[in-house]
């Protein structure tokens, strides 16, 4: 199979999205790829957060993804997703990740790209040794909130990626992918509305051209905004949060209509259908451009 990068380039030139959706369980994961396979996605990226690799464990991660890649003769990306120190992202090569999120945004800007370039470095010698190289995410940007539904996330265009900076960065480092903020927050609020600033991301994009660019935070938007990012040249979106609502609310209704049932796949399995239902929906909507 071709590499995560072949397929990004593919939705750039063709303006769709691929889907990146988070796990930290097996039958989560299974869900997830059978959803995008059947809805007609081209490839799928799968993450695992440090909390969610450290409960499912990385190596295990990557074994469970290599079994469904040959198996399911379908293309799964698996990446680290917001991975903070060049230890962990070591970690996570080293276990067979195919992609890397470096997230130094936190960091003075000339640490973050120096954080960044030092990944990049490592994951461009181990790509040499491999039949497929190893796809390359930083960060620029304050993203606000985490990945659960909160009331309210205070949204500024401080906090929005530079243009200038991006460009800067992207030439220093060398990464594949950039992650930037244009109103996207991390999780979900229920006291006020996202929106994305779409003219500040063709900003961005009009400086440097080169990246793949990568919607974080889209569980919340509405799907016009997301549309719109991508017609406007996001070729990789995120979403967690909501299928972690729609996992947990499934069996928590599952445990209120069955309380005496402790048979685990018969309060799972109707979980994993409500996530393979709303990953449907999503991909139908990154394709929807297409």
């Amino acid at each position: 199979m071709e590499n995560l990068n072949y397929y990004l380039k593919q939705a750039k030139e063709s303006r769709y999205a691929i889907g990146h959706f988070n796990f930290a369980t097996q039958d989560v994961l299974r869900g997830i790829v059978e959803a995008c396979r059947d809805a007609g996605a081209p490839a799928v990226m799968v993450g695992t957060s440090e909390g969610e690799a450290g409960f499912v464990g990385m190596k295990e991660a990557a074994a469970l993804v290599k079994v469904m890649k040959e198996d399911m003769n379908y293309p799964i990306f698996l990446n680290a997703d917001h991975y903070k120190s060049f230890d962990k992202c070591k970690e996570a090569i080293d276990a067979g990740y195919d992609s890397i999120i470096i997230d130094a945004s936190k960091l003075p800007n000339e640490e973050n790209i120096a954080l960044t370039k030092q990944v990049v470095d490592y994951c461009r010698s181990v790509s040499a040794s491999r039949r497929t190289g190893i796809s390359v995410e930083g960060e620029l940007g304050y993203l606000r909130g985490s990945s659960e539904v909160q009331t309210k996330i205070e949204i500024s265009p401080v906090d929005y990626s530079k243009p200038e900076e991006v460009a800067d960065f992207v030439s220093r480092t060398g990464v594949d992918r950039m992650a930037v903020v244009f109103g996207n927050i991390h999780g979900i609020v229920t006291d006020q509305e996202e929106k994305l600033d779409i003219e500040h991301f063709s900003k961005i994009i009009s400086a440097e051209p080169r990246p793949y660019y990568v919607l974080h935070g889209a569980s919340g938007l509405k799907d016009e905004d997301v549309a719109a990012s991508i017609k406007a040249g996001i070729t990789n979106v995120h979403f967690n949060t909501e299928l972690r609502v729609a996992y947990r609310n499934e069996i928590d209704k599952q445990f209120h209509a069955h309380p005496n049932e402790t048979t685990p796949y018969k309060y799972l399995s109707p979980a994993v259908d409500e996530v393979k239902k709303l990953v449907a929906q999503k991909i139908k909507l990154f394709m929807s451009s297409r």
